[in-house]
């Protein structure tokens, strides 16, 4: 189409860099740039009603619920009086929304939040015609389309659901005058059939993933399932390899991603040794990436990173081979509160753990004494110490389904108080002992390592 022309927004400036650095890029034919489509006008990048179609794939299940008039409000000033939207995402009901459901990641009536903190809404037919309805669009086609995935091996049945509608700037009127219908993938697509995705040799996967054969029937590409990321902390550097966003918000597994509160605490212990000098450190539910106890084991006497997990702990191994020549520190199972688990730890090291470390462990309200317990049970006692430091349990996490009261309820059911938090806005009251304030030091921590939202608590045994 020689005389097409093509308006590109995203909010993230290194998408947008990688459209312009593509070879066959032309700022002739395409117009890049940067926007958040809830807040910017569109049209001090767009002139006003000049667009043909605007397609929206997979982009407003990112938005929040209340945001999502805005976003629309802002896309019809720039439409044409003829122009269409082609809308394509997630709908109520898909796998994925279940599995979310099932690790109490909902914020609100189908919206979740991903294990990468990416926001993910399901769209119902009524929510999906009335939000476009109020906004002044009629929908002109309205289509639910269902694809089935079966692992016969492990007689599952799976299915995928998502919702393609064409929606026209109009009265906004249309509401119970759609014309909908369900459509089947697959042969004969007016015929009641499912398309069915068959998987023979999934014998030995904790979870089947799909989004691979979602990504090839939408857009005809296939995304690798892993993905090789690099993290930098101050003179840190390392390779990690993790589950890739394709596949994360399908997959049961917490532990296949690299969370935002494992990359501040690497950054504090990169930049604060004397932390982990000399000691010796148990990291709980580290997940793949351990870069936490990968930093320690630079200066600690004895570093355990341990995870309940054992797809995690595969993945996990890999990275110290890629990163660790040799591997310097142990890796084990450990699911809290699980005798056996916690006995084999005990026999690596029988006098207790000095330092503690926790990143996101902190989200599931049922694992919260199992996780003082088997914490309790593992630090070294502080009674009689001669050895010059109180052991510490360090908490770093984004309070999501469990509330900070709750958490430490908890710690102090099984002998832990707090002794210092952070952030923290110091009273003439408080009795905090000012320890985190110091490893913020002005110049110490990695600016690019993201703070927003995360906290840290500091424990002693009581």
């Amino acid at each position: 189409m020689p005389n097409i022309f093509v308006h590109a927004c995203d909010f993230s400036p290194r998408a947008v860099n990688l459209v312009k650095s593509h070879k066959d890029f032309d700022d002739a034919r395409v117009n890049a740039f940067v926007c958040d489509p809830t807040v910017d006008d569109l049209i001090q990048h767009i002139s006003p009603s000049s667009v043909d179609v605007v397609t929206m794939i997979f982009v407003l299940s990112a938005v929040s619920p209340e945001k999502m008039p805005l976003m629309l409000q802002n896309i019809r000033k720039i439409l044409k009086k003829d122009g269409c939207v082609l809308f394509r995402d997630y709908a109520a009901g898909d796998l994925a929304q279940e599995r979310l459901t099932s690790k109490e990641q909902k914020i609100s009536d189908n919206f979740y939040v991903r294990g990468d903190g990416t926001r993910a809404f399901y769209f119902s037919d009524e929510f999906l015609v009335n939000l476009f309805n109020e906004n002044g669009f009629d929908a002109e086609e309205h289509i639910l389309c269902f694809k089935q995935v079966e692992n016969r091996l492990r007689e599952l049945v799976m299915n995928r659901r998502w919702v393609q509608a064409v929606f026209r700037i109009g009265s906004g009127t249309s509401g119970g005058k759609t014309k909908s219908k369900v459509k089947f993938l697959g042969k004969g697509n007016d015929k009641p059939e499912i398309q069915k995705i068959i998987l023979e040799d999934s014998a030995n996967e904790t979870d089947v993933d799909i989004s691979e054969g979602m990504a090839l029937e939408m857009f005809g590409i296939s995304s690798p399932k892993e993905e090789i990321l690099d993290v930098v902390s101050r003179d840190y550097s390392f390779k990690i390899k993790l589950l890739s966003k394709e596949y994360q918000h399908t997959c049961k597994s917490t532990g296949l991603i690299l969370w935002e509160s494992a990359r501040l605490m690497a950054s504090v212990l990169a930049a604060n040794q004397t932390i982990v000098s000399g000691r010796r450190v148990l990291e709980l539910g580290c997940g793949c990436a351990g870069i936490c106890s990968m930093v320690a084991a630079r200066s600690a006497n004895l570093v355990v990173a341990t995870d309940g997990d054992t797809k995690a702990l595969d993945l996990l191994n890999q990275n110290l081979a890629l990163n660790l020549q040799p591997p310097t520190l142990i890796t084990k199972k450990l699911e809290w509160g699980n005798r056996d688990d916690v006995e084999s730890i005990k026999r690596l090291n029988g006098r207790g753990f000095d330092v503690i470390i926790g990143t996101d462990v902190t989200y599931v309200a049922d694992a919260i004494s199992p996780l003082f317990a088997t914490a309790k049970e593992l630090i070294r006692s502080s009674r009689g110490d001669k050895e010059g430091c109180t052991p510490a349990l360090i908490l770093c996490h984004v309070l999501r389904r469990v509330d900070e009261p709750s958490i430490l309820s908890a710690a102090s059911e099984f002998g832990f108080r707090l002794v210092d938090r952070w952030p923290n806005a110091l009273t003439s009251t408080s009795t905090f002992q000012n320890i985190i304030q110091s490893w913020f030091a002005e110049g110490r921590l990695d600016t690019s390592v993201p703070t927003t939202a995360l906290n840290i608590l500091y424990f002693h045994e009581l």
